[in-house]
């Protein structure tokens, strides 16, 4: 776009690559939020937040009411209580991949392969569809950004099902739920049908048997909880960061005590670990200074005590090959029976963005150490694991792709998740494009592997699939687990 549309704003967004589509006062340039460019507007800079403006006259006013303000803290936050100890990382000198020489970035891959080598563990392919969001996949006003993520979401909900997990009397707690779609689908699958169909509420069941709790860090915009409000779903949002989350004194888990179910699209890197330690707690090999954190949730008592001969150790993943039998029924425990109040039932949680983690947090480090693995090891592959879905195309090239593709992935990207850095790129005379993308994915899956490791050391059989084409999105592993005592159907 050369010039800005008539009428339109005449900032141009460089993140997006294109003027602001916003309408401009008569007579002026810029819109009500770009005014600040103006040299006599009176707009400015909102001091607790500067992504937006404010009007100078109505400062005092806004700072009232800015979603930035300071709120008090609920009786849930407590600060650091699922984040790891700090010291090993922070000794970590991190050098840049392309600064690496060719001996050195070879040695980097021999020891990622020889850690990989022999492991039991492999993506699994399982896409999945569930009925309730058949309607708007099939319904042609949605558009193929749209489609992308009721795919994602009607396998989320395939594989919920195939668990045994997807049902009322328990409470889905949904990490990083931005607008919260993930939870409403659930919702609308859980409905009676005759009520989907009539939307009748004398026809519900009983609000108190279904609760959806919501986990976001940011004031996110066009929510869907107003249409769950007054349903059959007790529904509560909280703004906190997993990483000061302590389940046990939210207010809405301590009056019921139902038995939980994690799910989460796309929880980026680090919200991964820090969501097992919030739902399951720290690794043994955390030590806390201070007094130890809050008992979280315990999971199922007959899974607690892990697979025979014990679930505790640290050894490669089981495949879960082992615990299958084909036509059994993943059934979890009835409320009551073999679970206490509060139990972990489960987890299903569409797995990106490994090179955001971080070595501090993640729950696989005792599985790291155990291969003869450290914190430099591990910021390494973090690093070369957006080879896999950035690597395909020749190192040091970037091609120019019309605009309103730029616009469009940009969108995807920002509903999905943070934008990712740019991979660190290397000299293709070291590695071509496709041996990139495969490291890539070793380190994603060496990266899981870990956390594999920490779920069985809990008393969990996890595993990975491959929930969704990799046209709908690159990011298209699922992590799932149940207590080992359930034999997964899926």
């Amino acid at each position: 776009m050369a010039a800005p549309l008539p009428g339109s704003c005449g900032f141009f967004l460089e993140k997006k690559r294109r003027f602001c589509k916003m309408v401009a006062a008569r007579g002026r340039r810029f819109c009500g939020e770009h005014a600040t460019m103006e040299a006599d507007s009176n707009r400015i800079t909102c001091p607790l937040d500067p992504k937006h403006t404010v009007s100078a006259d109505r400062l005092e006013k806004h700072l009232k009411k800015c979603n930035s303000r300071r709120k008090p803290t609920p009786v849930y936050y407590v600060e650091n209580i699922n984040s790891g100890p700090a010291g090993e990382e922070e000794d970590v000198q991190e050098v840049s991949l392309s600064e690496l020489s060719c001996s050195q970035l070879d040695a980097l891959v021999e020891r990622l392969r020889t850690a990989a080598r022999g492991l039991r563990w492999e993506v699994e392919e399982g896409v999945l569809s569930h009925p309730a969001l058949q309607g708007e996949l099939d319904d042609p006003r949605n558009g193929g950004s749209a489609h992308k993520h009721l795919e994602q979401q009607s396998s989320i909900l395939g594989h919920l099902q195939a668990l045994g997990l997807l049902g009322r009397g328990r409470c889905f707690v949904e990490f990083g739920a931005g607008r919260g779609k993930l939870s409403h689908w659930i919702h609308e699958a859980l409905k009676a049908p005759r009520q989907r169909q009539e939307e009748e509420f004398s026809l519900e069941e009983p609000a108190e048997d279904l609760q959806l709790l919501l986990v976001e860090r940011s004031s996110t915009r066009f929510k869907v909880d107003g249409k769950h409000q007054q349903g059959s779903a007790t529904l509560e949002r909280l703004q906190v960061d997993i990483q000061h989350l302590d389940l046990a004194k939210v207010p809405l888990l301590q009056q019921k005590k139902l038995p939980l179910v994690a799910v989460g699209k796309h929880l980026c890197g680090v919200a991964t670990d820090l969501a097992l330690r919030c739902l399951l707690g720290p690794p043994q090999q955390d030590h806390h200074q201070g007094e130890p954190p809050t008992k979280r949730h315990k999971a199922c008592q007959a899974a607690a005590a892990g697979p025979p001969g014990g679930g505790g150790g640290t050894g490669p993943p089981p495949t879960g090959e082992e615990d299958s039998v084909p036509g059994s029924v993943a059934a979890p425990p009835a409320v009551g029976e073999d679970c206490a109040p509060g139990a972990v039932l489960g987890l299903v949680v569409a797995l990106c963005c490994h090179h955001r983690c971080q070595w501090r947090h993640y729950v696989g480090q005792s599985f790291f150490r155990q291969l003869g693995l450290g914190a430099a090891d591990f910021s390494a592959f973090c690093r070369m694991s957006s080879w896999a879905t950035c690597g395909l195309r020749p190192a040091n090239h970037s091609p120019a792709e019309p605009e309103d593709m730029a616009n469009q992935r940009a969108e995807d990207e920002e509903e999905e998740h943070d934008v990712a850095e740019m991979p660190e790129v290397v000299s293709s005379s070291l590695l071509s494009a496709q041996q990139r993308h495969q490291v890539g994915l070793l380190c994603k899956r060496l990266i899981d592997g870990g956390r594999l490791d920490f779920l069985r050391s809990r008393g969990f059989s996890g595993r990975l699939r491959r929930y969704v084409d990799g046209h709908v999105t690159l990011e298209n592993v699922l992590l799932n687990a149940v207590p080992s005592s359930i034999r997964p159907s899926v």
